[in-house]
């Protein structure tokens, strides 16, 4: 297939508007080889209700920094539900679109394997019926835009669908999302998660048409959720559980590894390749005890042959400092073992 550009004249307006730097180019990185398995997240950026209000704006390095730290997949989580018109045919607003178009060239051009998603539609989450023809007109629109763009970009159907957006439901959105993409994209890898927020405990509700062989299977892990979130101030009674460490016990790794063998099972017996598509411990956990969680989550899920996307970049998880321009080394190390 070929790739989708924006004409010159119109790329440069946009970079103008949405602030992105055309002038500075990336800074030098020490290159690790490529880890066919690794992928971090984007977040915070265009899955924000405006791009920057969560501290996070993209820039044109940082997919050059992905690239040579040495991942392969960059998952971009996006809320197009702010920049999509509430009446039908629910318009995506032009500068939001080239904008995503831009990040997806990006990681194309530096030899990564994007994936974008519907990312915080939270309004279909608590009235799903009101928002279901939306749903599905955002998809309409996305699929028709980056329908010749090549085959090494992913469609993330939606993410973690929850509360009124119940397994049964979620089941038949699915599947009526799946029919509107597939009319332009027919052979395009989609990836589905679960009911459920998105975790393991969601894989026994969802059902996917048997007959597609181009559909791969995502969820999330933070277990233990008392040890990711620790001090999380959007989790209620988060600081509590502050000083919960995490050391490699055996109980510990057990737990791990039983959440992680129920994911793997299901891929086997229902022949589907399984992404972990978040996972990571938040910045007020020891640094240690994040360090050695992620190794063991992202060592335990690649002998399983389920292929991860780290929450997240640059952020409160971030394995990344944009301020300081540098990697958390204990962190990148933990990802992506240094050669020896």
């Amino acid at each position: 297939m070929k790739r989708r550009f924006i004409p010159g004249f119109l790329f440069i307006f946009i970079l103008v508007v949405t602030g992105c730097n055309v002038n500075s180019g990336p800074r030098t990185y020490e290159t690790r080889p490529t880890r066919s398995w690794a992928g971090i997240n984007l977040g915070n950026a265009l899955d924000a209700p405006q791009e920057g209000d969560w501290g996070v704006v993209l820039e044109e390095e940082y997919f050059t920094i992905i690239s040579k730290a040495g991942f392969h997949y960059v998952r971009i989580p996006i809320r197009w539900s702010t920049h999509a018109g509430e009446n039908s045919p629910y318009t995506i607003d032009t500068l939001f679109m080239y904008r995503v178009i831009w990040a997806v060239n990006l990681s194309l051009e530096n030899n990564l394997i994007p994936i974008i998603n519907i990312h915080h539609y939270e309004e279909i989450m608590t009235d799903p019926s009101a928002h279901k023809s939306r749903f599905l007109g955002l998809w309409t629109q996305i699929a028709d835009t980056f329908k010749d763009f090549p085959e090494d970009l992913y469609f993330e159907i939606l993410n973690e669908p929850n509360n009124e957006l119940t397994p049964a439901l979620w089941n038949e959105y699915l599947a009526d999302a799946i029919t509107v993409i597939r009319q332009t994209n027919p052979d395009r890898t989609l990836v589905v998660g679960t009911a459920s927020w998105g975790g393991i405990g969601g894989l026994a509700d969802l059902i996917l048409p048997p007959e597609d062989p181009h559909i791969i299977v995502t969820f999330h892990y933070y277990n233990p959720f008392e040890f990711t979130h620790q001090g999380a101030e959007w989790v209620d009674g988060s600081d509590a559980w502050m000083g919960t460490t995490w050391t490699n016990t055996p109980a510990q790794e057990l737990a791990v590894r039983d959440d992680l063998d129920t994911a793997a099972d299901w891929g086997t017996t229902h022949g589907r390749t399984m992404f972990l598509g978040e996972f990571g411990a938040y910045s007020k956990a020891d640094i240690a005890s994040r360090a050695a969680w992620t190794r063991f989550v992202a060592r335990e899920a690649e002998s399983r042959g389920i292929f991860w996307t780290y929450w997240e970049f640059c952020a409160g998880f971030g394995a990344f400092n944009s301020s300081t321009g540098e990697w958390n080394s204990t962190l990148l190390d933990a990802l992506i073992p240094p050669e020896k």
